[in-house]
């Protein structure tokens, strides 16, 4: 008898699979069909953006790229630029290739007989630049003379680009950024999971092939359970933040059943999954994740961790299963849904978060801010090491603790360390994480010390490792998708009984927001249609896009 759930599962895998390889001859007829606004149909985007130089000519990819472009057009502002790229070289360089970078920026910009010579400093930004030395070198150029460069190009060059044809080009695509999105812009491939309001499926975006999980929130369910305020919180968090370390929000938009938010496709599977599911065997019988590979993936969390405190946000909800790797096997945090916004200098009691990775202070009741998330992280750093949580312990394989034992033991208790894995070194940044008073907890004590210091991480090259540089230790599989079948991915009942009124609709608008600049700009690179869109001798027009068809990769779940 033939199995329908299996071969369902086979179809929708092959061409979800089939999608990541895409589909040129397909793309390319889609494509010819677009054009970038016209430069008379952008003043108003012209009157409303927000002339900050660090968002427009740093943090916005296009933007970036085109003030560039501008700075190559003038010599002075030219060597500025070459110069801050010359900087971030040397950052990311290691050993002799340092220490060669480091005597040629000296050389280059730091002698006044110089052609490059960074003539446009002044004050002690000047004088620091003139007497920099090899010692000194790290804490001068990347501070007082960095800063002074940047002042620089702040002031004179950035008011002049905005009168260039390079701003121009900029609103064009600012303007196309602020196009409609719906679910009529994606093809929608197979589930692959399902949380508390709705299932995450993977779509792709149909004129760049980018791969994207859209997480559907069914409207229903969100107001019978009133969930849409958590949910416009999740939205606009993720809105704010952008890492390689964090699942990325690139659209948010609504159909007329569910709230979607487009984030960054993580199809290498949790590391919840890798830790019970794989092991250190293969097969899940030995749990746990290898040495080399919890080293790696907890540096990537904690700089994701960083990143969200830098905007006093607090993540709680930090566990291995809201941990996801993606194809090339690095790790992003994902699942903001519990994250709060504290103003600086304040502090919550409020308690949110998973049992077995509580803090004493949310047990407690105590004020806090981000100690919970550094006790978090102590607990799963434990787990990927154990295969099991530091207060439950290994009984918990065999038998459930009750969630009361559990909180007493957070409270009460040290943990155990019977696993073989649990090397000195392993031990002691685990047992920093876990200290129960939050002043002598590592990443708050010593006026917020940064944790990456710690010897455990000594093998990582931060600057590296956050511009994307170092080799994941494991790498997912191309043909296995790190998900579970879709037959066991158990459906929604039907709500019953929900009508929505005027101000539901409000939220629904409010909520759809669009394309996120950052994420939609980078994904225009990535793919070639921003190169392909501002060639100047390319001919628009080629008619229906769709032709009437849906995609031949296309499964519609």
């Amino acid at each position: 008898m033939c199995d329908m759930g299996g071969l369902d599962n086979l179809v929708a895998n092959t061409a979800y699979l089939k999608a990541q390889g895409g589909d040129d001859k397909e793309m390319k007829k889609r494509r010819r069909s677009l054009s970038l606004p016209k430069p008379d149909q952008c003043a108003a985007a012209r009157t409303a953006i927000e002339k900050d130089f660090t968002s427009i000519c740093e943090r916005q990819p296009i933007g970036k790229k085109f003030f560039r472009d501008f700075l190559a057009t003038k010599a002075e502002y030219k060597v500025a630029a070459d110069f801050l790229d010359d900087l971030y070289d040397w950052d990311l360089a290691e050993q002799a290739a340092k220490t060669k970078a480091c005597q040629n920026i000296m050389q280059t910009y730091c002698k006044a007989d110089s052609k490059k010579f960074l003539s446009f400093l002044s004050g002690e930004a000047a004088e620091k630049c003139k007497g920099v030395t090899e010692g000194n070198f790290e804490e001068v150029m990347k501070g007082k003379v960095q800063d002074g460069v940047r002042e620089f190009l702040k002031d004179k060059p950035f008011t002049e680009f905005q009168t260039s044809p390079f701003f121009d080009k900029f609103l064009q695509w600012k303007e196309y950024e602020k196009q409609p999105i719906s679910d009529k812009y994606f093809y929608e491939f197979r589930t692959l999971g399902k949380g508390g309001f709705g299932e995450v499926c993977a779509v792709q975006v149909k004129n760049t092939g980018q791969m994207y999980a859209c997480k559907k929130l069914c409207k229903k369910r969100l107001k019978k359970k009133g969930g849409e305020k958590m949910a416009l919180l999740e939205k606009k968090i993720l809105e704010k933040v952008n890492s390689l370390f964090l699942v990325n929000l690139a659209y948010a938009y609504h159909t007329k059943d569910s709230l979607c938010l487009v984030m960054t496709l993580m199809n290498g599977g949790d590391l919840k999954y890798h830790i019970y599911n794989i092991g250190y065997d293969g097969k899940g019988v030995d749990k746990g994740i290898e040495m080399k590979r919890v080293v790696h993936y907890t540096a990537q969390i904690t700089t994701g961790i960083l990143h969200l405190h830098e905007m006093d946000i607090v993540y709680r909800d930090m566990k291995p299963e809201n941990v996801l790797l993606d194809s090339q096997g690095q790790c992003r945090l994902s699942d903001l849904g519990l994250a709060i916004e504290i103003a600086s200098g304040k502090t919550v009691t409020q308690m949110a978060g998973t049992g077995a990775y509580m803090a004493p202070e949310l047990l407690s009741k105590t004020p806090y801010r981000t100690s919970v998330d550094w006790w978090a992280l102590g607990c799963s750093i434990y787990e990927m090491v154990a295969g099991y949580t530091p207060f439950k312990g290994p009984e918990s394989k065999k038998e459930k603790v009750e969630k009361e034992e559990v909180q007493r033991r957070i409270l009460n208790e040290e943990p155990k360390w019977e696993h073989k894995f649990f090397d000195a070194v392993t031990k002691d940044i685990i047992q920093q994480f876990l200290k129960k008073k939050i002043e002598e907890r590592l990443g708050m004590k010593n006026n917020l010390e940064d944790p990456r210091k710690h010897e455990w991480f000594k093998s990582i090259s931060f600057p590296r490792l956050e511009a994307g540089l170092v080799d994941p230790p494991w790498t997912p599989k191309p043909n296995v998708v790190y998900a579970k079948d879709t037959g066991d991915i158990a459906e929604f009942s039907e709500i019953k009984g929900i009508e929505f009124d005027a101000k539901d609709d409000k939220f629904f608008k409010d909520f759809s927001t669009g394309a996120v600049a950052i994420a939609w700009q980078q994904e225009m690179i990535d793919t070639g249609l921003f190169d392909e869109l501002n060639d100047p001798n390319r001919k628009e027009g080629g008619g229906d896009p769709d032709d009437g068809k849906k995609s031949g990769t296309c499964i519609v779940l």
